[in-house]
This record gives structure tokens, sequence and C-alpha cells, in this order.
């Protein structure tokens, strides 16, 4: 097998929550343009499908797309029945989905906190659990989260301590899983993107751009193409000796 061979995904399934816009959208279409069939999953059944059938139309894959809350057992498990009945098979899952308060903590309150950590760490753990009981029984996969730099460094000006306190989280149960799951053939990594240009990060906004971007080496935000390539690595047969990392493409920023 070739170097370049050991990146396609083609014969294998991948399901990307929050997949119809933003970060999600770049990489649920990755993983299809490296062979991928891919299932599009979010609360907004009609636009997963949306996507899905965008995603089938550029690519000739097999698609799927299908209504997720990712914070409900009931849902992850019809979600991942269906995948493996109507595809055949579950290989990667990339936890995506997430939300962010962009406020100070003072001005959090109780419901947005609980949104959050509930979203962006549950939102992992039943996925990846319930993912992973049916990986361990059909020969292992590949598990990709999203992570943040915001688990590693205060953002600012724009205050979301609810939501860097939840991608710490996830740095360290992808650790903690990669650990308990490397022996049934499950990978376990994350990704730590920078500014990256989505609907939830407005990082060409004038009162940001000095920290934001100027405040990094490449002196620049990414796309979301830009990170899924980091992704299709992860969740490929190029990273197969790597289990419980955390994957940090920021521009550099978090250097300093």
């Amino acid at each position: 097998m070739s170097v370049l061979d050991k990146f396609s995904l083609q014969g294998k399934v991948a399901l990307v929550t929050g997949g119809y816009k933003g970060l999600g959208r770049g990489f649920a279409q990755a993983l299809a343009e490296a062979g991928a069939d891919v299932v599009v999953a979010a609360r907004d059944e009609a636009a997963s499908v949306a996507a899905a059938a965008e995603i089938a139309a550029s690519t000739g894959r097999r698609t799927l797309g299908l209504r997720l809350d990712v914070t409900s057992r009931p849902e992850v498990e019809a979600a991942v029945a269906r995948v493996t009945a109507e595809l055949g098979r579950f290989d990667v899952l990339v936890n995506n989905a997430g939300t962010c308060v962009h406020r100070p903590a003072l001005e959090v309150t109780d419901e947005e906190y609980d949104d959050v950590i509930t979203t962006n760490l549950k939102g992992v753990w039943l996925p990846s659990v319930v993912t992973a009981a049916w990986m361990a029984e059909h020969g292992g996969g590949s598990i990709v989260n999203v992570g943040s730099i915001s688990a590693q460094i205060v953002n600012r000006p724009q205050m979301q301590p609810v939501y860097n306190a939840s991608k710490a989280a996830v740095h360290q149960l992808t650790k903690s899983l990669a650990a308990e799951w490397a022996p049934l053939g499950i990978r376990v990594n994350a990704i730590a993107p920078g500014y990256v240009k989505t609907e939830m990060a407005p990082v060409d906004r004038p009162e940001f751009r000095r920290m934001w971007i100027e405040d990094a080496p490449m002196q620049r935000y990414s796309s979301p193409e830009e990170i899924a390539a980091t992704v299709v690595y992860l969740a490929s047969d190029a990273s197969s000796f790597s289990t419980g990392a955390v994957v940090v493409t920021d521009g550099g920023y978090t250097l300093f």
C-alpha cells in the first residue's frame, strides 16, 4: 500500500454530527472526497438531508441525512442502527456538533451553562460510547472529536468560559477513551482548530482582528476545508499508530 493509499476511505462509512454547516459540512465533504460513504446528522433533519444530497451529487458517494440530537441516547442508538442497516457498516465517527455562549461568566445563565456542557460534552460522550459498542463487535474504527484551542487558551476579547471548559473536557475525554478502547481496535483522536471562518466564529470582525488574526504567526484565519484534511488523516489508516492525540491546527496561534 502506497502512502497515498493510506489516506483513502474507500469502502468506509463515516458519520459527522452537526454536519450540514460550518466545520461539519467541510468535514463531511472531505470524507466523501476521500472515498467514504457519509452520514450527515444533526437536529435539523431537513438541512442534513439537503447537505447529504449535495455531497452525493458532487462526489458520487452514498450519503444519508438524518435527524440526531446528540444529547439523546435513544436518538443516538436509532441513528447507529439506521446507519448500519442502510449502509452496512460504521467505521468513522466525527463528533463535531457543538454550541457556545459568547458572554462573560457573570452574565451566563444556568440554562445556558447546562446547554453548552450538555451539547459539547455529553454530545461527544453518547455518540462515542454507542458507536464504540458497535465498532468493538465489528473490528474497530476511528473516532475524531472536535476540540478547540479554547481548551488551552482563554479567548479574548470575546469571553466564552463555559465553552472553553467544555472543550478542555473533550480533550481529556479523548485521551481517556483512547486508552480504554485501544485493545478494541478503536482509535480516538481530536483536532484543536484555531480561528476558522464559520457561522459560529466572526473571525473577520474588526474588533477581533488584532487578537485573533494579527497575533497569530500566519496572520490569517482558516477555512473549514483546510481543517478537514486533518480529519481525513485521523479517520484514515494514515494515522494508524495515533490514538489519544490532540492535533492543533491554528496557524501557530498557541505558540505564544
